[in-house]
């Protein structure tokens, strides 16, 4: 090592000229190539949690070998981690954005563990770090970018399942962090690589105090995120076809009960929308007057295949010529119809 200098934190030149010292160290770097084998070997090895719940055992060579090399080594290693990595084990089709994650992963864990004195809060922190900010938020976009250009279909951009997997998993990570380092620390020390004792590294009301507020902090985050998604998804994005045409032809008959419609009336649900709490579930409808003779010249199609369109497909199809829009409320729990505002499109021509 070129030093026994230890920093309080990473804001300063002199931590970042050690880092770059470090990554020309010979044995550093050897250590560096040991601990990328490793992780490439343990990439496929997980402890099961629970039932689609599994750690993945790389992730502790990932924390310890970047408390010994530092931020600018740890980058470079976990890029080469992640493209080794996937032509040993390949999975699909290789996307370089994923790389971010490895590095993201890699760098904070040095941040908060490299030149310094360990201790279970910066182990906790950085555990917290990396699922909120790199599984969660950086992760994300990166994934729906994939799902677009590799796969041609789109990714919810923030899927609640994997935030509350994330969210169950920060708790045991951590834990089994800490025991981790209280292993390997005083042997690494032994050798030369590193400066920091265990002594930091007890489970003490602290340690409950701080990762207590870091899963509230979590668990807020995840109910808030869940309460927004749900407040502004359409549940009728979710519709399965059969489903579509049931809700689609029940407006459809409660409409003509509204108002001087016949049966050349069609409704399509644009939205169907409701709030946490709320007692009612609020339908945007469009409502549309059906052309049969223009229908009969589309070979392909039926009038019941028209009845059951979504928004997207109605609003093209060519036998259908919107007439207006309506809001209709019914009850969420019974089905039970509450009450519907129609309003006629008046540059519509003619009428229903």
């Amino acid at each position: 090592m070129n030093s026994n200098r230890m920093f309080s934190n990473p804001f300063s030149k002199e931590y970042w000229h050690q880092a770059m010292a470090d990554f020309k160290n010979l044995r550093i770097l050897v250590f560096a190539a040991l601990m990328i084998a490793l992780r490439i070997v343990l990439k496929p090895v997980g402890i099961p949690i629970a039932a689609d719940l599994r750690i993945n055992a790389g992730f502790f060579v990932n924390a310890y070998g970047a408390m010994v090399f530092g931020p600018v080594v740890a980058i470079f290693a976990a890029a080469i981690t992640d493209t080794l990595g996937f032509l040993v084990y390949p999975n699909g089709i290789y996307f370089l954005p994923f790389m971010l994650t490895e590095i993201a992963g890699s760098l904070i864990f040095a941040l908060f563990l490299y030149r310094t004195e360990v201790s279970t809060t910066r182990i906790i922190l950085s555990r917290f770090c990396i699922d909120l900010f790199v599984n969660v938020l950086l992760n994300a976009p990166i994934m729906a970018l994939y799902y677009t250009m590799v796969m041609g279909r789109s990714y919810v951009l923030f899927d609640l399942l994997r935030i509350i997997k994330n969210l169950a998993m920060f708790p045991i990570e951590s834990l089994l962090l800490i025991i981790f380092f209280r292993l390997v620390i005083p042997p690494t020390r032994k050798i030369g690589y590193i400066v920091s004792g265990t002594e930091k590294l007890r489970f003490t009301k602290k340690t409950g105090i701080i990762m207590g507020l870091l899963l509230v902090c979590s668990i807020s985050l995840t109910a808030f995120y869940a309460i927004h998604t749900y407040n502004t998804t359409s549940f009728s994005a979710s519709y399965t076809a059969e489903e579509r045409l049931t809700r689609n032809t029940e407006m459809t008959e409660w409409a003509r009960q509204e108002g001087p419609y016949g049966d050349e009336l069609v409704v399509i649900i644009e939205s169907a929308r409701s709030r946490v709490g709320a007692k009612e579930m609020t339908y945007e409808l469009a409502l549309y007057r059906l052309d049969r003779d223009v229908l009969a010249g589309e070979t392909d199609l039926s009038e019941e295949t028209v009845r059951g369109y979504s928004k997207s497909k109605a609003a093209k199809e060519p036998s259908l010529t919107r007439i207006g829009s309506a809001i209709a409320l019914t009850d969420k729990k019974s089905g039970e119809h509450l009450s519907m505002t129609i309003t006629p499109d008046e540059r519509a021509a003619g009428g229903a």
